[in-house]
């Protein structure tokens, strides 16, 4: 067994939306897999508190703070954040810390920035929680940056000769944002694969966001983990090359990291997709989707696609009570069995009548097969990291039951409460209980209730 951390991270600028939304469910459906077939598991939330992006924030809390205070108006600004939700901190701040003196911005900046931060992580631990995700760290930017660990990295990193000064050519495409033809330190980041060397510090003399990334992934590496897991938002898909590179540097190819890149969700309702822009103040939060159709489709549905391919959530879908969505289709099965077990006199306590060879229906022998591929699902979805694989077996195992449960209605031989044969009713309940323990274990493993009556 491996020891393993599963790190999701962002911006800690406001509520979770539903791009966050996969990116932490999958996390977290991977880390319960990852643990339940005997791994020692840590999932860890990074928080994104340093930068331009928290600074555009801090600010937009202190427009805001002004607009309440001082009637002053709300700049239009497309660098700043407009929700409501901004509103809503500056609120809380206000009320919380009526002593503070809001008129220079330079002078309450880093208090300001603290109580912004530690009011929209309230929000991000409500909409996780509200999710059933807990994380077992906090780890802050910030506090990796003001520890120094920045420089202890890049101190490794030159002991070994992997840093350097000199000029990066410019980028093909649109990867240009932080190019300038300077001098600059760099990591030696194409000695293990990646396409170009990093740069370690921006031209005003502070870190980049990679110098800090480097920094956390050596925090994560000095505690030991045999496997570094992050999953990251389809906007971060450059940056598992040059992840990859700084463990390897810095652990000396000891330990692995591995990068699951989530693609991006789209929503649609009545036929029409929803567009969203965070920075416009106009989005879906993870709130507004589970007070829309709930934790366990929510759950389900955003597990229900590998996370390399995008994602259509259709709220019209998720609430259907049919065939055509899985987790309805999922959970009615399980409660389809426990109405049986309910209405059958028979307890299954005794395996000593068992006789399974009366189970020789066809349908019968494709249930039993499936249920054998039960093990054996779970340890390639844990082996390659792919944990949609558990969703789509429930549904496969589910339409199964479901289609016997219907050749009873239309055949009464099949029928599996059968009390004029009750050697056959007990080797047909033994199956269902089966089928039933499945469903359970992997309604489990995705944290999705497994209801007894529906």
């Amino acid at each position: 067994p491996a020891t393993a951390v599963v790190t999701i991270n962002t911006n800690p600028t406001g509520p979770l939306h539903v791009g966050h939304c996969r990116g932490a469910i999958f996390g977290d459906i991977l880390a319960n897999l990852l643990s339940f077939v005997g791994n020692k598991v840590v999932k860890e939330y990074y928080i994104n508190d340093y930068g331009n992006q928290i600074n555009q924030f801090v600010k937009s809390v202190y427009f805001r703070i002004l607009e309440l205070k001082n009637n002053i108006s709300f700049p239009e600004n497309q660098d700043l954040y407009p929700g409501d939700y901004v509103v809503d901190i500056a609120k809380k701040i206000l009320n919380k810390n009526q002593i503070l003196n809001f008129d220079n911005y330079n002078l309450i900046f880093n208090d300001l920035k603290n109580l912004s931060i530690n009011e929209a992580m309230n929000l991000i631990k409500n909409d996780l929680k509200t999710l059933g995700i807990i994380h077992d760290n906090f780890v802050s930017e910030n506090y990796i940056v003001n520890q120094k660990l920045v420089e202890k990295s890049l101190d490794i990193l030159k002991d070994r000769g992997y840093v350097y000064e000199g000029i990066l050519e410019k980028p093909k495409g649109n990867d240009v944002d932080d190019w300038e033809p300077r001098k600059q330190i760099l990591f030696k980041s194409t000695k293990f694969g990646d396409d170009t060397d990093r740069a370690l510090k921006k031209s005003d003399g502070s870190w980049t966001y990679f110098a800090n990334d480097v920094a956390y992934h050596l925090n994560k590496i000095e505690r030991k983990f045999d496997l570094l897991i992050n999953v990251l938002g389809a906007d971060h898909a450059g940056y598992l090359k040059r992840q990859a590179s700084c463990v390897a540097a810095l652990s000396e190819n000891k330990q692995q990291i591995i990068s699951k890149v989530c693609q991006l969700v789209k929503l649609f309702k009545s036929g029409n997709q929803l567009k969203m822009s965070k920075r416009a103040g106009d989005f879906i939060t993870a709130s507004d989707l589970i007070n829309e159709v709930g934790k366990d489709s929510v759950r389900f549905m955003m597990i229900y696609r590998s996370n390399d391919s995008q994602l259509d959530f259709d709220f019209d879908l998720v609430t259907d009570q049919s065939k055509e969505n899985p987790v309805f289709y999922v959970q009615y099965a399980h409660a389809r069995i426990c109405s049986l077990f309910k209405k059958n006199k028979y307890e299954l306590t005794s395996e000593n009548q068992l006789n399974l060879s009366l189970l020789n229906q066809e349908i019968e022998i494709d249930i039993i097969k499936k249920i054998s591929e039960w093990p054996k699902c779970l340890e390639l979805s844990a082996y390659h990291l792919e944990p949609h694989r558990v969703p789509f077996y429930l549904y496969e195992l589910a339409s199964l039951f479901h289609a016997y449960w219907n050749s009873g209605n239309e055949n009464d031989n099949l029928k599996i409460l059968n009390e004029n044969k009750p050697d056959l009713q007990f080797a047909r309940l033994f199956l269902i209980k089966k089928m039933q323990i499945v469903i359970k274990t992997g309604l489990d493993i995705l944290n999705v209730t497994a209801p007894v009556e529906m």
